[in-house]
């Protein structure tokens, strides 16, 4: 069974990698220097992290993202 999850992707300049994380599942994020390697070591952690899960996996569910603005 395939599942789709969003991920949040920024870059970091002072490093020059991409930084990607899925929110709805914790433990996975990674970096890269490319989108392309970004969204195959995001498989990979996404993978690794429901299969440790278990059962639990199939509660994850994506709900939104929000835009929050602070003062800076």
């Amino acid at each position: 069974m395939k599942k789709t999850f969003v991920a949040y992707v920024e870059y970091d300049p002072e490093s020059k990698l991409y930084i990607g994380l899925i929110p709805s599942i914790p433990g996975v994020h990674t970096a890269a220097e490319t989108l392309d390697e970004l969204r195959e070591k995001l498989k990979e952690v996404t993978s690794l992290c429901l299969e440790e899960m278990g059962e639990k996996a199939e509660d994850v569910e994506f709900v939104g993202i929000q835009n929050i603005e602070v003062e800076v």
